[in-house]
């Protein structure tokens, strides 16, 4: 049973990255009048997928937040989901669907400005997805112990490529396959009992 909602919960979290290396391997590489339809409508198909992303934090952290060390990290993680969840939904809808629009009616001028605005809400992002990460490893690190590393090397990896690959091929598709490694092998480890943690011995008393 617990095997059976183990490959659940994985199929689940790694299924955006997934979406995602897929819609990279047919994203226009330059934004043109030839490619503006195609590059719009790929980011209106993607504009819900990509907050989906935090799954694979959200998921192996949910429950009510403790009143200690582990509760303040997991809200620091919730939080710096949200804030990828938002200025990354942004980079989506200026650079993507508001870039691609407006070359798509043959006005120009305006798509440089786009993407700088654009890169700058995608970078926040980013940044809150850093976050997140370090902070939900950290708590899975108190609670699973050392068998969490081998995903939180490749989660940090992928966020490092993430900065400046978007979904862009090759790099880009290889980062979405990095986080959906990620997030299975974090999952897998948060699916085990959690590490014994070291108890203060209790003071005998007398009935």
């Amino acid at each position: 049973m617990r095997s059976l909602r183990t490959a659940r919960v994985t199929a689940l979290v790694t299924a955006p990255p997934l979406l995602l290396a897929a819609a990279g391997l047919v994203h226009p590489r330059h934004l043109t009048p030839a490619t503006a339809g195609d590059w719009a409508g790929l980011h209106i198909a993607l504009l819900p997928v990509f907050p989906l992303l935090v799954l694979g934090l959200v998921v192996p952290l949910w429950g009510r937040p403790r009143r200690d060390a582990d509760g303040a990290l997991t809200v620091l993680a919730w939080a710096g989901c949200a804030c990828f969840a938002a200025y990354y939904s942004g980079l989506d809808a200026v650079a993507g669907i508001s870039a691609g629009t407006v070359v798509d009616h043959g006005v120009h001028g305006a798509a440089g400005r786009l993407f700088a605005t654009g890169d700058q809400l995608g970078r926040t992002g980013v940044y809150g997805l850093a976050v997140a990460s370090l902070a939900g490893c950290a708590v899975l690190w108190r609670r699973h112990g050392a068998r969490i590393l081998p995903g939180a090397v490749v989660l940090f990896a992928a966020c490092w490529s993430f900065a400046d690959s978007h979904i862009f091929w090759p790099r880009g598709v290889f980062t979405m396959l990095g986080f959906a490694v990620a997030f299975a092998l974090l999952t897998v480890a948060a699916a085990a009992r959690p590490a014994g943690r070291v108890r203060e011995p209790e003071r005998l008393t007398n009935p």
